[in-house]
C-alpha cells in the first residue's frame, strides 16, 4: 500500500480551528476546561483530549507592526519513529499507510514515547494510556481523508500520497519542513519563515540516548547473552560430565 500523508500550507492557514473541532468530533474527545493565558491559543497544549492544536504565533514586523502565522501542530507521523522504535509492549506501530497507529489496549503506561519523540508529541490520559494524532487511520483505511483535511475550510490541509505531496511542498519554493527529517515526516509544513518561529527543530532527531540503547547496547548485550548460554552450554558438554566422571572414580 503507498504511504499517506498531509502537505500543511502555513500561508493558507487562518487559524480557523476548524481541524481542532473535526479531530475531537470524530475521535468522540471530551471537551476540556481551560483559563485564558493571554493567548489566543485554546487549549494551551495538546492532550489526552486534543490530538491537533493550532499554534498562534505573533511576529513583531518593521512596516506592519505585527503580523501572525499559525501552524496545526500533531503527530509527525514519521518514517522513522522515535516512538515505535521505544515502545516495549507494541502500543504504538506503523500502519500501512505510513501513519504511527496506537493500540491504548497494549499500552503499559511506560513513557518511553514521549522521551523519544523529538517533537514532543504522545500524551496520557488519567489511567495511563498514549493519545495523540493516528491520522484517522481507521478513516484512511476505509477510503476517506482525515478529518481535520476535510474540515479545513481555507485547504490548508491537503491529504494524499506522500510522493505527490513532497513534489507539490518542494514545488513550492519555500521551505518544506519534514522532507529530509527521520527519514520523512508523514506531515509536511510548508514555512514562511524560519521552522525557529514556529517553535519546530530546524533539525529533529531522536534523542541519542534511545539510539545507542536500541541500536547498539541493546543488541550487544543479547549477543553477549546467547553467547554466554551457549558458552556455558558447551562447558556442560564437554568438560561437566568429564569432571563427574572423574571424582566418581577417584
Amino acid at each position: 500500500m503507498k504511504r499517506y500523508g498531509l502537505l500543511i500550507d502555513t500561508s493558507r492557514c487562518i487559524g480557523c480551528r476548524s481541524c481542532q473541532v473535526t479531530c475531537k468530533q470524530w475521535n468522540q474527545l471530551e471537551a476540556e476546561k481551560t483559563v485564558n493565558t493571554g493567548s489566543f491559543e485554546n487549549p494551551p497544549d495538546l492532550s489526552d483530549k486534543c490530538y491537533n492544536k493550532i499554534r498562534f504565533i505573533e511576529v513583531a514586523e518593521k512596516k506592519n507592526g505585527v503580523d501572525w502565522y499559525f501552524l496545526s501542530q500533531r503527530c509527525m507521523h514519521c518514517a522513522e519513529p522515535g516512538c515505535v522504535k521505544v515502545c516495549p509492549s507494541g502500543a504504538l506501530k506503523k500502519s500501512e499507510t505510513g501513519a504511527v497507529a496506537v493500540d491504548k489496549t497494549k499500552c503499559i503506561g511506560c513513557n518511553y514515547c514521549k522521551s523519544a519523540c523529538p517533537f514532543n508529541v504522545p500524551r496520557y490520559s488519567e489511567d495511563r494510556k498514549v493519545a495523540k494524532c493516528t491520522l484517522c487511520n481507521d478513516r484512511v483505511l476505509n477510503g476517506m481523508q482525515p478529518a481535520c483535511a476535510k474540515g479545513c475550510a481555507p485547504g490548508a490541509i491537503k491529504f494524499g500520497e506522500w510522493d505527490e505531496l513532497l513534489k507539490e511542498a518542494k514545488a513550492s519554493g519555500k521551505s518544506a519542513y519534514g522532507a529530509d527529517s527521520l527519514g520523512g515526516t508523514g506531515v509536511l509544513y510548508i514555512l514562511e519563515d524560519k521552522p525557529e518561529v514556529y517553535g519546530l527543530s530546524p533539525k529533529p532527531q531522536i534523542p541519542l540516548a534511545v539510539t545507542l540503547w536500541k541500536d547498539i547496547l541493546r543488541p550487544i548485550g543479547l549477543v553477549a547473552f546467547v553467547g554466554a548460554i551457549v558458552a556455558a552450554a558447551g562447558h556442560y558438554a564437554v568438560i561437566g560430565p568429564k569432571s563427574h566422571e572423574e571424582k566418581e572414580g577417584e
